[in-house]
C-alpha cells in the first residue's frame, strides 16, 4: 500500500529531470525555439550555444553553424519589427524557458570571435507564455515562444520574442566581449571560416567604416 501511494504521488507531481530538479507542468514546458540571424552579407559562424533553463538545468551545444538573414536591403542598422525573421536554430524540447543563453561565434566580415551570456528575465519568460493576438487577425492567438537573436558586426547583439502570428517584441540589446582564445577556442591557429561566394564580393566592395549603426542606445560610440 505504501508503494502504491508513492507511485500515485509521483504521478501527481510529475517526473524529475536529470539531477533531481522538478519540472512543473506549466505552459512554459512546451517546446520553445531559439534562432539566429545576421544583417545581409554580414555572415557569422555560430560555434556554440548553451542554455540554462528556468529550473537551473543546462543544455550544451543546442545549435550552431550558419544563420539566417533579415529581409532588409541595407545591412546597416537593426531591422524593423516585421523584418525580424525566425532565424536559423532549433526547437528546445524538454527544457523550461531560458534563464541564460551563452553564445560564441565568429564574425566573418571582421574577422573576430565573440562570446556573450544573455540573461533572460522572469518578466520575459512570463511574456513568452502569454497568448498574443495577431494585429490583423485578433482571433489568432499563439505563445511568444520564439526567441530570435541577431548577431551584428562589432559584437552587437539584439534579441526579440515573437510567435508565429504576433509582432516581434525587443527584449534586450547588448555588447559581447572578444573571445581571447580566438576562433574554435584557439584550435584553428587563428584561422576563420571563409565568407560565402555571395557575401565575399559585397564585403570587398562595401567595407564597414563604422559599427555605430548597430550599437545599443545605452552604449557610447562603437569602435571598429
Amino acid at each position: 500500500m505504501k508503494y502504491l501511494c508513492c507511485l500515485w504521488l509521483l504521478f501527481l507531481t510529475g517526473c524529475t529531470t536529470a539531477g533531481g530538479s522538478y519540472k512543473a507542468p506549466l505552459p512554459e514546458d512546451e517546446d520553445w525555439y531559439v534562432g539566429f540571424f545576421t544583417p545581409p552579407y554580414m555572415e557569422v559562424w555560430v560555434e556554440r550555444v548553451d542554455v540554462e533553463d528556468a529550473h537551473g538545468l543546462y543544455y550544451r551545444d543546442v545549435t550552431g553553424g550558419t544563420t539566417a538573414t533579415s529581409s532588409q536591403e541595407d545591412p546597416e542598422g537593426w531591422p524593423e519589427s516585421m523584418q525580424v525573421p525566425m532565424g536559423a536554430g532549433r526547437s528546445i524540447t524538454g527544457a523550461a524557458l531560458p534563464k541564460r543563453i551563452f553564445v560564441r561565434w565568429q564574425s566573418l566580415v571582421e574577422p573576430q570571435t565573440y562570446r556573450i551570456t544573455l540573461d533572460i528575465s522572469e518578466s520575459v519568460r512570463e511574456q513568452m507564455v502569454k497568448n498574443m493576438p495577431y494585429p490583423k487577425h485578433p482571433q489568432d492567438l499563439a505563445y511568444q515562444d520564439i526567441l530570435t537573436i541577431e548577431l551584428a558586426p562589432g559584437g552587437w547583439v539584439k534579441a526579440w520574442i515573437k510567435s508565429t502570428v504576433s509582432t516581434p517584441v525587443e527584449i534586450l540589446c547588448q555588447k559581447a566581449e572578444v573571445e581571447p582564445k580566438g576562433p574554435y577556442g584557439g584550435l584553428s591557429g587563428g584561422k576563420y571560416r571563409p565568407l560565402s561566394e555571395r557575401a565575399a564580393p559585397y564585403v570587398e566592395t562595401h567595407p564597414i567604416i563604422s559599427y555605430d549603426s548597430w550599437k545599443c542606445p545605452e552604449h557610447g560610440s562603437a569602435s571598429q
